[in-house]
């Protein structure tokens, strides 16, 4: 027996040497590439660096970091609780506060934030006298409101099928068992339902908010000095390119530090899947 294994092995040819697939080949250029361009914008940064305009808009610049986080913050709670509605509407039984819902949540999800700003912003400045009759003409004539509105509606209907989708998501025996336990459909949805949906929504729930920070750079466009405003203004003033990649890396600090929060909140959530 021992003679057949150590013939087997002598005839056994060699194994052929490993290569690189076309993939891992592509993937390693490409990686290197975004470290030279990282590399080189490291170097352009220090070698630009002006510490005069740093000390100038510093300031500014966290004036703007605090309206943006606050435009976003504000228009994720509103749109959180617009939301819960808009989500029993789709679901429900009844065609009219389905179709509703249906055409709420087509229309905010198929046109562009940029243009439901506007809407709002512009459009609804052509109807100031009836605004004015029923008082609404002083919130709708500032901009910050204009846009914590329009980014309001468009997150909720983001949200809005978000839950819907987590909610279905939940294998319907989760109903029958609950209701077997005498639970009524309030307790189970808030004690068995909830929870296990939330797993399922926490992700795209970041992603949305994700999404709402670097779409909120928009606002600038319509007079609110958010982070983005403020980098326009301090170029406006200065021509110097190194003031939106400032901008650019706050940006990716923020989107940065919400992804580990929401895979914080993850791994706390599904702790005991893991046992």
């Amino acid at each position: 027996m021992s003679a057949l294994s150590d013939a087997a092995a002598v005839e056994r040819p060699p194994a052929p040497p490993r290569t690189w697939s076309r993939e891992r080949t592509i993937g390693v250029v490409l990686l290197a590439l975004w470290a030279a361009l990282g590399l080189g914008l490291l170097l352009f940064l220090i070698n630009a660096w002006d510490p005069d305009i740093f000390s100038r808009y510093a300031p500014y610049y966290l004036s703007g970091l605090v309206v943006t986080v606050t435009l976003v913050g504000l228009s994720i709670v509103i749109g959180a609780v617009l939301s819960i509605p808009i989500a029993y509407a789709r679901m429900s039984s009844n065609r009219l506060l389905s179709a509703f819902a249906y055409g709420y949540v087509y229309f905010f999800r198929g046109t562009p934030l940029i243009a439901q700003t506007f809407l709002i912003y512009y459009g609804l400045g052509q109807f100031r006298e009836e605004l004015q009759a029923v008082g609404l003409w002083t919130f709708f004539r500032d901009a910050w409101y204009c846009a914590v509105t329009a980014f309001s509606l468009n997150t909720a209907a983001y949200q809005a099928e978000i839950l819907r989708g987590a909610i279905e998501s939940v294998p319907k025996g989760q109903w029958e068992g609950a209701a077997s336990l005498g639970l009524s459909k309030l307790q189970t949805l808030r004690k068995v339902i909830l929870p296990q949906a939330l797993i399922v929504a926490l992700r795209p729930y970041g992603n949305e908010i994700v999404l709402m920070i670097k779409g909120s750079a928009i606002v600038a466009i319509i007079t609110v000095y958010d982070l983005m405003g403020e980098t326009r203004r301090a170029y406006s003033r200065t021509f110097d390119f190194q003031t939106y990649i400032w901008a650019a890396i706050i940006y990716l600090a923020i989107v940065e530090t919400l992804r580990h929060i929401v895979d914080w909140i993850e791994r706390g959530l599904t702790r005991h899947l893991k046992r």
